[in-house]
C-alpha cells in the first residue's frame, strides 16, 4: 500500500528517529515532515531509527501540511479529542476499509505536546483514535507503530478496490472555490465562514469525490458565480429573456468523467 506518514512539526530528533523505524516495522516506506522544529537527520534521529536510516534520509521536508498531502486521495488525522465542528474520532478499524480502497492515503500525526490542531484536522477527511487505558499519552513513535499495524497489517475481510478519488489539492482547492462563493452571495461572513466551512467540510469529505465530482461540483459555484455578477451587471436578478446570450457552456468540461 501507498501509505505516506506525515509528522507535523515535530520536535525531538530521536522521536522522529523512532518513527520511521515504527513505519519499517509495519510496510510504510513514505515518510513525510512538515516543518520540522529539529534536524531529522541528527544523529540522535540516526541512531534511534537503527536499520530505518535509508527511509528517514528519503525523508521529504514541506513548509505546510496542505503541500504535504497534495498527491493523497485520503488524510487520516490523529486524535484522542472531541472537537467542534469536526468529525469525531473514530476506531481503527472502522477507518481500515477506507484507507485499504485509497490509491495514495496519508496517515498524518501532530506535535508532541499537543497534537494536531484544528486548523490541521480540516484538512483530513476523518479522524482516527487509538484506544488505550485510562492513561491515553503515547509517544510519537507508538502511536505511528500502532495505527500503522492496523492499517498495513490488521485483519480484516474488506476487499481492496480500485478507487479514483479527488487529492487532497483539489479537495482544497475546491474548499477555497466554496468560501469564496458563500461570501459572494452572503451565505455566510467573515465572523462566521470558518465554522460554516467546516460543516461543509465534513459533509462533503464523507462523499469521498473522485476528481470528477470535484470539478463537476466546481463547474456549479463558476455558475453561480457567474450568474451574480451577471445579474450585478445588469441590475437585475431576473432571468435572461430567451433573446439575450447567456453562460450556457459553463460547466460541461468539468462533468466529464
Amino acid at each position: 500500500m501507498n501509505l505516506a506518514v506525515v509528522l507535523v512539526s515535530p520536535k525531538t530528533p530521536g522521536n522522529i528517529g523512532a518513527a520511521a523505524r515504527a513505519m519499517l516495522n509495519m510496510g510504510a516506506h513514505d515518510l513525510r515532515i512538515v516543518a520540522p522544529r529539529c534536524d531529522p537527520l541528527d544523529s540522535q534521529a540516526i541512531a534511534m531509527a537503527v536499520h530505518a536510516e535509508e527511509l528517514l534520509r528519503s525523508a521529504k521536508i514541506y513548509p505546510t501540511l496542505r503541500e504535504a498531502l497534495t498527491d493523497r486521495d485520503l488524510s487520516v488525522g490523529t486524535s484522542a479529542r472531541i472537537r467542534a465542528d469536526l468529525p469525531a474520532p473514530r476506531h481503527p478499524a472502522l477507518i481500515r476499509p477506507f484507507v485499504r480502497e485509497a490509491a495514495a492515503p496519508a496517515l498524518v500525526f501532530g506535535p508532541e505536546e499537543t497534537g494536531l490542531v484544528n486548523s490541521d484536522l480540516e484538512q483530513c477527511q476523518m479522524t482516527v483514535r487509538i484506544p488505550t487505558g485510562d492513561y491515553a499519552s503515547l509517544n510519537l513513535a507508538q502511536a505511528v507503530l500502532l495505527v500503522c499495524y492496523e492499517f498495513l497489517q490488521g485483519q480484516d475481510d474488506v476487499q481492496a478496490v480500485n478507487r479514483k478519488t479527488a487529492t487532497r489539492e483539489e479537495m482544497e482547492a475546491m474548499y477555497g472555490h466554496l468560501h469564496e462563493t458563500m461570501q459572494l452571495i452572503g451565505y455566510t461572513d467573515a465572523v462566521r465562514a470558518r465554522h460554516t466551512l467546516r460543516l461543509w467540510r465534513a459533509l462533503l469529505d464523507r462523499a469521498l469525490m473522485s476528481s470528477a465530482e470535484s470539478r463537476l461540483f466546481r463547474g456549479l459555484l463558476r455558475q453561480v458565480q457567474w450568474k451574480v455578477g451577471d445579474a450585478a451587471a445588469r441590475g437585475t436578478t431576473e432571468p435572461r429573456s430567451a433573446a439575450e446570450p447567456s453562460n450556457t457552456a459553463t460547466a460541461e468540461p468539468d462533468a466529464e468523467a
